[in-house]
């Protein structure tokens, strides 16, 4: 594995923190020019609060890998036991 430059985890977060500003300023910007505010409707507050970090746990643990039962041989193997 080729060794990496001193400065690379450094200019990759500054990276990342430049494009989430100008997203910010953009964001902000277009909030200026909106012509009335936005009623915030009940069902797509709760749907975002609860429903966004719902399906990423669900994405997670479907990804979560399981363990192997305990009286299986590769458990067993695996610690040096005998499968007898």
């Amino acid at each position: 594995m080729p060794p990496q430059p001193p400065f690379a985890k450094p200019r990759a977060v500054l990276r990342l923190w430049v494009l989430a500003l100008a997203l910010s300023m953009a964001l902000a910007a277009a909030g200026q020019r909106w012509p009335q505010p936005l009623v915030p409707d009940p069902r797509w507050l709760v749907a975002l609060v609860l429903g966004v970090p719902l399906l990423v746990g669900l994405a997670l643990l479907g990804r979560w890998p399981l363990p192997a039962a305990t009286g299986s041989p590769a458990v067993a193997g695996r610690r040096g036991e005998s499968v007898d």
